[in-house]
């Protein structure tokens, strides 16, 4: 996902955004994991690079899709963080490809709704 990012640097709310968390979320992950620590502009304002994006969204995937606990979440990130960033990329790619058949196969059954065949005809 990092690959999309084509800025230097972003704001919390943009990460946010991308995220799908709030940004209080994001202040509290940075308190409590070392690896997380965006720069900021002398008004305080926190900046974002892809690099510190990565890391949040392996945050986000331990924490949020797998359920981890802050503490579990820490551990995976400190003893396998390449291996969890790499299963993390996969489970995206097949969620990507799972909506891509279901698009397909809807568009199967309009067409076939429109040939007129049911169903069961389509099964086989």
């Amino acid at each position: 996902m990092t690959d999309e990012l084509d800025k230097k640097y972003y704001k919390i709310k943009d990460v946010s955004e991308l995220l799908g968390v709030p940004p209080s979320t994001l202040r509290y992950w940075e308190k409590e994991f070392p690896g997380c620590n965006p720069v900021r502009s002398p008004h305080n304002q926190r900046y974002y690079r892809p690099s510190d994006i990565e890391t949040l969204q392996i945050i986000r995937f331990l924490v949020k899709d797998k359920g981890l606990r802050i503490e579990a979440a820490k551990e995976q990130l400190r003893l396998n963080r390449k291996n969890v960033a790499r299963r993390m990329e996969i489970i995206g790619r097949l969620e990507g490809l799972r909506e891509e058949l279901v698009i397909m196969q809807e568009a199967l059954k309009l067409r076939a709704s429109k040939m007129n065949i049911s169903d069961e005809e389509t099964v086989d």
